[in-house]
């Protein structure tokens, strides 16, 4: 009798579990520093190599993939210290938000990452704030915040290994995770 919502709460639990495992998978490290990546104006629907349509896509995700196509860079780097969107990056950040404009159920994790200089608790505020400044540049493009987590990794998952200023550069990231 009372071991019924122990058992509740420990499925939920496990799930949560469950979740939280599948989207700390990292994502890729692709797109540019200086933000000429591939991704290509928002709403040309010309990124990347094949052609999806809205129609007979076989394979898992394709529900999420109903008329536009992932862009294919999913990186944006950040100034020291900074939680700013870099002008080079914002037609990145627009070619997602109309991707997850135009397919309402697909989701995003915004993966908020920092270089190694600062405390881990700063980082990870930073981090934080760096994800958040991006969903809500996504919010503002009409992206629901139903589609969009953010999450903070702070130092402790680098993209580059070292303590220079290229080493660094490549650490102070957001990564879109689908």
């Amino acid at each position: 009798m009372f071991l019924k919502p122990y058992a509740r709460s420990l499925v939920a639990a496990a799930s949560l579990a469950v979740l939280a495992g599948c989207s700390s998978t990292g994502g890729t490290q692709d797109g540019s520093m200086d933000g000429t990546g591939t991704a290509g104006g928002a709403g040309t629907g010309t990124a990347g190599t094949g052609q999806v349509s809205g129609t007979g896509v076989n394979g898992s995700g394709a529900g999420q993939m109903a008329g536009a196509q992932i862009p294919q860079s999913r990186t944006i780097y950040f100034d020291y210290d900074s939680d700013s969107i870099r002008p080079e990056f914002e037609s990145l950040v627009n070619s997602h938000a109309a991707y997850l404009s135009n397919n309402p159920n697909a989701q995003v994790v915004l993966q908020g990452h920092t270089d190694e200089r600062g405390t881990r608790e700063y980082n990870l505020a930073l981090g934080e704030r760096r994800a958040g400044a991006v969903e809500r540049y996504l919010n503002l493009r009409g992206v629901s915040p139903s589609q969009v987590e953010v999450v903070s990794y702070g130092e402790e998952r680098p993209a580059a290994r070292g303590s220079n200023e290229d080493s660094f550069a490549q650490n102070r990231r957001v990564v879109f995770a689908y």
